[in-house]
Order: structure tokens, then sequence, then C-alpha cells
């Protein structure tokens, strides 16, 4: 979101837990032109008392572990399967298919929304 909407919005990212970047992640966003080597895994705790005009969770078991934020005016929950979990050959597959996916959430719901 960072790489497609520019100035429009401030981005941070979190998760439930925080372990590292994924290589695989790190591998498809190159793919399209957005580095992310650089990130580092981070717990939702840090942002908690943010005021955020959007909290999105993108997976189930992140919809269900998120705590509120109070200073959330909305907040989404977008399904796609978590590519962490992926095994084998396919795992580089669905890390492309998710990416692809929330891009087409962000581009749809938020990008021309805020036009």
């Amino acid at each position: 979101m960072r790489e497609m909407a520019g100035d429009r919005f401030e981005v941070f990212s979190a998760g439930t837990e925080a372990t590292y970047v994924r290589p695989e992640a790190i591998s498809v966003m190159s793919e399209i032109g957005v580095d992310v080597s650089g990130q580092e895994s981070k717990t939702l705790e840090r942002y908690l008392r943010e005021p955020f005009d959007y909290v999105i969770t993108v997976c189930d078991d992140a919809n269900e572990a998120c705590p509120v934020f109070p200073g959330a005016r909305e907040r989404l929950h977008w399904s796609f399967p978590d590519p962490s979990r992926a095994e084998g050959e396919e795992r580089l597959v669905v890390f492309c298919k998710v990416r692809d996916e929330i891009r087409a959430r962000i581009e749809g719901e938020l990008i021309e929304g805020a036009t």
C-alpha cells in the first residue's frame, strides 16, 4: 500500500506475533518492484493507542486474535489464506496469489475510494 498510495495514506504493518519477514514475501514483492527486505516483524501492541482510520486484518487467525484498537474509525477483515502455512512447491505460488489478491483489494476498496 505504501507504494500504491503514495502520500495519501500513512501505512503501518504488524502481526499477532513477531517472527521475521519471510524470504518468499521479499521475493514476490520484489517481482512487482517493492523492496521489503528492510522491513521488520512487529507486534500489534505497539500500535494499540494509535488513531487509525482503518485497521485491516488479512487472515482469519489474525482477525480472531486481533485486539480492539480504541482509536480506529473502522476495522476491516479481508480473509486470505496465510501463505506462511503453505508447504512444498506451492508455497511461492500461494505468496504470489495472496500478494495479488491483497493488491486488488487495496486498489478497489481503498485507493479508488480515496480519490
